[in-house]
């Protein structure tokens, strides 16, 4: 059996083919395809199929996808071209005979109506209308989102966001990879639709009091309107684009629309997914050198 990761040369693409070296997977039946495979060359070393692999060219797909039972389609990071993209992948995967795609989602689907949700939307019913037998991994907001911003948050004692009082479902990237990696090594998931996140949610009051006590140090979670919250991201340097359809998640999570009730992730992964407080501690920890 081949499995294709693709993304492998992303964090999420990455830590899958890890899970799954770790699930015992001979090395020679995972192919990590990527852009930049000089990101991958220590998992060649290690036995891994490494193939080039880009969204916007079809023919780098079909070669990449050549002889794959299994294929997991990580979702671009392009917004605004992901559509296209994914149907290049989709297509190619229809032409190379692979018997199932994985597609890495977002949690509630089916419903919501964030902005940032669109694109995997029309992915998923690209899917549908593909005839290629797919599972759906449907995730909720990573933690790293949280905690790769502690820097900031120390800095200025505060927590930014519009998401109001409403409770997020955030995982870390490695928990949704095991997940991942769990899926694709089970059979009979053709048409399994998988809501995938944490099994604590929590409000960013709560995630910016973690911090305070983790790091010693007052941090307040302040909420903002989401015109005043996308401003603060573009200050920040973020995209004017990019930093609306952030601010219009938050208010997503604000209606509930991040939050997972499911248990599926623990399920696939035979434990408790890493919850935010530990996250935090272990952020703040590597932050202060501790």
């Amino acid at each position: 059996m081949t499995i294709v990761i693709t993304g492998a040369t992303g964090r999420l693409g990455r830590l899958v083919v890890e899970a799954l070296l770790a699930y015992n997977v001979p090395a020679g039946q995972i192919v990590a395809a990527g852009r930049d495979l000089t990101k991958i060359a220590d998992l060649a070393e290690r036995g891994v199929q490494v193939r080039p692999v880009d969204y916007n060219d079809p023919g780098s797909l079909r070669q990449a996808f050549e002889g794959a039972e299994k294929v997991l389609l990580v979702s671009g990071s392009e917004a605004g071209q992901r559509i296209e993209q994914h149907r290049n992948a989709i297509n190619a995967a229809k032409e190379a005979g692979v018997g199932l795609i994985a597609y890495t989602s977002i949690a509630n689907a089916g419903s919501t109506t964030m902005q940032l949700a669109a694109e995997h939307q029309a992915t998923e019913e690209a899917l549908r209308e593909s005839g290629v037998p797919f599972t759906l991994l449907r995730n909720s907001w990573y933690l790293e989102n949280y905690t790769d911003q502690l820097a900031v948050q120390l800095q200025y004692g505060a927590v930014l966001g519009s998401a109001g009082e409403g409770r997020v479902s955030a995982a870390t990237r490695a928990d949704y990879a095991q997940a991942a990696a769990a899926v694709l090594l089970k059979e009979g998931q053709a048409g399994k639709v998988y809501e995938l996140g944490g099994d604590v949610p929590f409000t960013l009051s709560e995630l910016a009091g973690e911090v305070s006590a983790a790091s010693g140090q007052p941090v307040a979670y302040q909420d903002l309107p989401a015109e005043q919250y996308t401003q603060a991201l573009v200050e920040a340097g973020l995209p004017e684009f990019y930093a609306a359809i952030l601010a219009d998640s938050d208010l997503g999570i604000a209606r509930g629309e991040l939050l997972v009730t499911s248990g599926d992730l623990s399920s696939l992964i035979g434990r408790p997914a890493v919850p935010m407080r530990e996250a935090v501690q272990a952020a703040v920890r590597s932050h202060l050198g501790a």
